[in-house]
């Protein structure tokens, strides 16, 4: 039996993990390979390639040096075998589905997701001739229920946007590896620094690396790891839909890793505080995040995250035109869509990042009209408190 990789402290091996210097010149920051084709040493040199008999590149569609070690280290920092990147985290979900489903297959997904995957999985996926079934796969009986013999994947975000719903991934782990079918854990919001789903049994890890990979607002990316028998379908997919990521953005997210610890911890250390203040303050309905005590999903997170994250909502007293006096009015926080950055950004889903859902589709999610999200950055937590203090003050 293979002997258990050895890893290091997570933040040695957020540095570290996967990534070595460059063996040709010795540079300790890896080379950008800004190349869209790659020369042969000959004409059987090129033939070997191609017939796989031989490692190489040919085409930055079909593999690139830079990107290549941003797989390594993604598939190391979350302790799997292999990881394939590509321009988007959108993309990244749809050559997965690609991947395993045909028209007459099935795929199940929790109702709570990212707006442009709900979008996706309503509008895009099902004229492709695969079904998709929607739960709360918080609920491990509704989850069960819906599995058949066409089921080919089942999708789920945990924690899931913007409500922070937590799905016990072991358990969901559990029915799908019963019924045979593929787990795919979208871990954007914990990132691997907090949460570690093929640890608990989850097939395929997911991220939008645009996200706290990236960390500063400046690059749009995608990444899937997993087993090297689950991956290099999804890389063969990556090549014909021709959603390759650059090799410019494979090096700014191998610098984006190299901080993305320091980066969560104090955003999370900071929405703590937040949380502990909005959770007492008479303007607020619900503070949504799962490191309050008295929060549904607060024991699921315990057990599976090394911590809650830096990414919190609440629902404030007065609704909708509440929420625009809050957002209108924030001189710390950014009114901006996307998250994980470096500044903390305040948003309503509702009307911006989960706009396509109907209202019908919101209240199944529980995504009310008075939800704010945040996502929180790492400046200082007091001013970060006091700037939603004269917001509040402000309804």
């Amino acid at each position: 039996m293979e002997a258990k990789k050895k890893y290091y402290h997570k933040d040695t091996e957020m540095v570290h993990g996967g990534q070595y210097p460059d063996t040709s010149k010795g540079a300790l920051s890896y080379p950008i390979y800004q190349s869209s084709t790659f020369v042969f040493r000959n004409a059987e040199h090129g033939m070997a390639i191609f017939s796989g008999e031989e490692k190489g590149y040919v085409y930055n569609r079909f593999g690139n040096p830079t990107t290549e070690m941003y797989e390594s280290k993604m598939a190391r920092l979350e302790h799997c075998e292999d990881g394939v990147a590509f321009s988007s985290g959108l993309a990244t979900e749809l050559a997965v589905i690609f991947t395993l489903a045909r028209a007459g297959d099935n795929i199940i997904a929790d109702e709570v997701l990212y707006g442009g995957t709900h979008l996706m999985l309503r509008q895009d996926i099902p004229r492709m001739g695969i079904g998709v079934k929607r739960c709360d796969t918080s609920d491990l009986g509704k989850l069960e229920a819906l599995i058949d013999k066409k089921t080919r994947l089942i999708f789920i975000e945990t924690p899931a946007n913007p409500t922070m719903k937590v799905v016990d991934i072991e358990g969901a782990a559990s029915i799908a590896k019963a019924k045979g079918v593929p787990l795919c854990i979208d871990s954007t919001f914990a990132t691997p620094y907090l949460q570690l789903p093929a640890e608990h049994g989850a097939d395929l890890v997911l991220h939008s690396a645009t996200k706290y990979i990236c960390g500063h607002g400046d690059v749009i990316g995608g990444v899937v790891c997993g087993s090297k028998e689950r991956i290099e379908p999804i890389r063969i997919q990556r090549r014909t839909l021709g959603s390759c990521m650059s090799p410019f953005d494979s090096w700014l997210l191998l610098r984006g890793l190299k901080t993305i610890g320091l980066r969560v911890q104090k955003g999370t250390d900071n929405a703590k505080a937040i949380a502990k203040f909005l959770d007492g303050h008479p303007k607020v309905e619900l503070v949504r995040y799962p490191g309050l005590p008295n929060n549904p999903y607060h024991k699921t997170a315990k057990k599976q995250m090394d911590d809650f994250g830096a990414m919190l909502s609440f629902d404030v007293k007065g609704g909708v035109e509440a929420g625009k006096t809050i957002m209108n009015n924030v001189k710390v926080f950014t009114l901006a869509v996307s998250l994980g950055d470096v500044d903390s950004l305040i948003e309503h889903p509702a009307s911006m990042t989960h706009w396509m859902y109907t209202p019908e589709e919101l209240a199944e999610a529980h995504i009310t009209p008075a939800l704010i999200r945040i996502s929180v950055g790492v400046e200082n937590g007091q001013d970060l408190v006091d700037d939603l203090a004269q917001c509040l003050d402000k309804v």
